[in-house]
């Protein structure tokens, strides 16, 4: 099947936080990848991305997914819930019945519909372990509600590479330059269409642990501002995205620029 229109709703990870573009100014990332893949098969294809870092599955249903029907999509991708699962008062019924609607609204808006779980940041991260729970009720209610509704799931659950932090980010959470391409081919796999067997080929040799070093100085620079910044929200009443608009809020053809140049495999 050859899409038309493609639209991306979700957090950081759907507008493509850490994938820079080659040419600077904004991020990349897995949708935009699948963008530029469909656009080899179908030149007058269109791609918006609606995704806000920092936005909470509530707040991606009430200002993202209402936009959806009308840009009549025939293609839609949810990347969402981490925000969720890191925010304080967590509730898992409530989460479960975001994801539920935001699911049910967006298989009403378009005829496919695919979903992510969340991969397993506990393997990675120093105190990761304290929110494996969330993470496990956060996908059980992803893979109820894709069942549910008929989307297409993609579980990133048990993908190995989220042992491997030369998939993501400075910041141990936010995908890489490589994850984004391991994501995207997961989703290209899903619904079907070929893609560069290489963005799933295992990055070669061993990642190197963590040192003591290493690990201090990621608190330093990444973990700490943080929470810094999360605290200054609370006490005036901010939410992480605030002030932040869509990346691409226009269905708009896609050019060569969107896409770094790379082979198309003849098979899935």
């Amino acid at each position: 099947m050859a899409y038309h229109r493609f639209v991306a709703v979700g957090d950081s990870c759907a507008e493509g936080l850490d994938d820079p573009h080659p040419d600077g100014g904004v991020y990349r990332g897995w949708a935009d990848l699948v963008a530029g893949r469909l656009a080899a098969d179908a030149p007058d294809l269109e791609y918006a991305n609606l995704a806000v870092r920092g936005r909470r599955l509530d707040q991606i249903t009430a200002e993202q997914i209402p936009s959806v029907a009308g840009l009549e999509p025939d293609l839609v991708a949810l990347f969402g819930g981490g925000n969720d699962v890191m925010t304080r008062g967590w509730d898992a019924a409530t989460v479960a019945a975001r994801v539920d609607r935001a699911v049910r609204e967006l298989t009403a808006a378009a005829p496919e519909v695919v979903v992510f779980t969340i991969s397993d940041v506990s393997s990675r991260m120093p105190m990761g372990t304290r929110m494996r729970p969330r993470l496990i009720a956060l996908n059980d209610a992803i893979r109820a509600a894709a069942s549910r509704y008929g989307a297409l799931l993609v579980d990133l659950w048990s993908d190995p590479a989220a042992a491997d932090h030369r998939y993501f980010g400075p910041d141990r959470l936010h995908l890489g330059e490589h994850g984004h391409r391991r994501l995207a081919a997961h989703l290209l796999e899903r619904i079907g269409v070929p893609y560069d067997e290489t963005w799933l080929t295992p990055l070669p040799g061993e990642p190197a642990k963590p040192s003591l070093l290493s690990t201090v100085d990621w608190v330093r620079r990444e973990v700490l501002p943080v929470a810094v910044t999360r605290m200054r929200n609370r006490l005036v009443g901010r939410s992480p995205g605030d002030g932040f608009l869509p990346k691409r809020p226009h269905p708009l053809p896609v050019s060569a620029n969107d896409l770094i140049p790379c082979p198309i495999s003849s098979t899935v």
